[in-house]
């Protein structure tokens, strides 16, 4: 098998030479769905990609689809002036890399992470000099290489990088530059998904209530949940103008006294159709908190300073 890949891999670059390549290389470190579709988008706009993965077996598909199949992440790096990996987690990242020659190389890191594991990136990167940005991707795999999907992706470190590649970057997603601090552009990937997945408590909530009644469809409850979310989302702006201004108190339309109040209410209907209520349970806990302190007069955006403690 690997004697047909290394077969595979010459045949595509003699047939990216004979096209008259147009000289753009990626190196691509990873080929989970997320790195396979963004090297296929790459390979779709005529860029001249290399690929590695520790599971060799995974680029054989790419090599048919002319993207050229690295031995060695050494080989793999040396190939490209660009680096992206998107591997399994921060210490993947570590081990593929340990050892390689990365000076003069612009290292752009995918790799779910954290803040402070991307700042620590940063820093380990400049120590064998290498620029370095780090991304937090804001899409699935289907949505890659599909402009009208929507998707995109935070870059954050070496504003030079980011601008000597932004072309490149643009191809598999759009791009949303958050700031020369390495690790913003998964603090606002974490915060976004965050908020996400607040929304998918409420919305599974909201479902698990009216699931035990038949004649309540779920299909004909969905267009009134998304309306009424679509309608509170407006809250997210005044709860960024009240950060700003540090206003909880002026002109609340429903303070945390009156939420905190309709609690049992919540709670009861919760029991008497046997759904839990541990997934809105914190945050009424929270609310009963700083009511508790005395911030029932308040407007919902003054639990965000109680959260930080």
């Amino acid at each position: 098998m690997t004697e047909n890949l290394i077969n595979k891999t010459l045949t595509s670059k003699n047939n990216t030479e004979t096209k008259g390549g147009t000289g753009r290389k990626v190196t691509l470190l990873g080929l989970g769905a997320m790195g396979s579709a963004f090297a296929r988008a790459w390979l779709a706009a005529g860029y001249e990609v290399t690929v590695w993965n520790r599971t060799a077996a995974r680029a054989t598909a790419l090599a048919e689809e002319g993207a050229q199949v690295a031995s060695s992440v050494t080989e793999a790096v040396a190939a490209s002036p660009l680096v992206v990996t998107v591997l399994l987690n921060d210490a993947s990242v570590t081990s593929a890399l340990d050892g390689v020659d990365l000076k003069g190389k612009d290292l752009v890191d995918l790799t779910t992470g954290t803040p402070e594991s991307a700042r620590a990136r940063a820093q380990w990167a400049a120590e064998r000099g290498a620029r370095f940005v780090d991304g937090g991707i804001m899409a699935v795999p289907p949505m890659v290489g599909i402009p009208e999907a929507g998707g995109y992706v935070f870059y954050s470190g070496s504003r030079e990088l980011f601008d000597a590649h932004r072309d490149t970057l643009a191809v598999p997603l759009g791009t949303n530059f958050a700031g020369t601090d390495a690790g913003f552009a998964s603090l606002h990937d974490i915060a976004l998904l965050s908020g996400m997945y607040g929304m998918f408590a409420g919305i599974t909530h909201a479902f698990a209530l009216i699931r035990g009644e038949q004649d309540i469809k779920p299909t004909e409850f969905a267009p009134l949940l998304v309306g009424w979310l679509g309608a509170m989302s407006n809250m997210v702006h005044d709860t960024a103008a009240r950060l700003e201004s540090g206003d909880y108190t002026t002109g609340v339309v429903s303070s945390l006294g009156m939420q905190a109040a309709g609690v049992p209410t919540f709670a009861g209907t919760a029991e008497q159709y046997g759904v839990s209520s541990e997934l809105l349970s914190p945050v009424f806990a929270l609310m009963q908190r700083h009511v508790a302190a005395g911030g029932g007069a308040m407007d919902t955006a003054a639990l965000i300073d109680t959260l930080r403690g």
